[in-house]
């Protein structure tokens, strides 16, 4: 399988908070533009602010933490890669329940309790080690697949008011919503505004905040073919 020998720091940007420059912990992802923070820096932030830190696009004018998500892959991604970094977590978030008295939560007890049985079986030499060097061997497909699931759409035009696309095959994140479609079609078309679309899936139109894996799970679920959306000029503008 081919690989390639990654440093660490190379791909730091990628894996740390914009607001505390350390690592992601318990990374949460803005829906509306897909950037992570940490969740508690995300969080303390929008307390004050309505708009993503690294972009500045607006999340919500008034419900801004409602569009917010835990993203698991990410974080999985981050520990995988941070030697130490997960056990250095659970071991804090142990200590501040005890310190405050408190039971410490079930599902950090199931993580605790997964990080000893396998560091127990990496010190008995039953299961591969990590490297403590900041160089990483990573595999380019695996890498990848880690990095998102992926969607297959056809982007057809069913109106003569519009052109349709030079390339209407595209890729892209499952996470990516309705309204990342509509700005990408608006962008490619010259229109002034996004705004002035409709994405429908089986001639049912689609809300702006559907995620493409929520659409394909609702309207797609049973057909093999990659997912077909049609956009065409909004009713009121017809």
């Amino acid at each position: 399988m081919l690989t390639r020998k990654i440093q660490l720091w190379d791909i730091n940007a990628h894996i740390t908070c914009r607001l505390c420059e350390g690592y992601l912990i318990d990374a949460t992802t803005v829906t509306e533009c897909l950037h992570t923070f940490c969740r508690s820096c995300l969080v303390k932030y929008l307390e004050e602010n309505n708009t993503c830190p690294t972009c500045r696009i607006v999340i919500h004018q008034s419900h801004p933490l409602q569009y917010i998500g835990h993203d698991r892959t990410m974080q999985d991604i981050v520990y995988k890669l941070v030697p130490g970094l997960q056990e250095a977590e659970m071991k804090k978030q142990r200590e501040f329940y005890q310190k405050l008295g408190m039971e410490v939560p079930g599902d950090i007890k199931g993580e605790l309790c997964n990080m000893k049985t396998h560091l127990d079986a990496q010190r008995n030499g039953t299961a591969k080690s990590n490297s403590l060097s900041l160089s990483l061997s990573l595999s380019l497909s695996l890498s990848l697949s880690f990095l998102s699931v992926q969607v297959s759409i056809c982007l057809e035009c069913n109106s003569s008011k519009l052109r349709g696309l030079k390339r209407k095959w595209i890729r892209c994140s499952a996470q990516a919503t309705v309204l990342h479609l509509k700005k990408f079609i608006a962008k490619k078309l010259n229109l002034t505004s996004f705004n002035e679309l409709d994405i429908l899936c089986n001639e049912e139109i689609l809300g702006k905040d559907h995620t493409l894996k929520f659409v394909v799970v609702t309207r797609w679920r049973f057909k093999k073919s990659p997912l077909l959306l049609h956009y065409r000029p909004k009713m009121d503008l017809l």
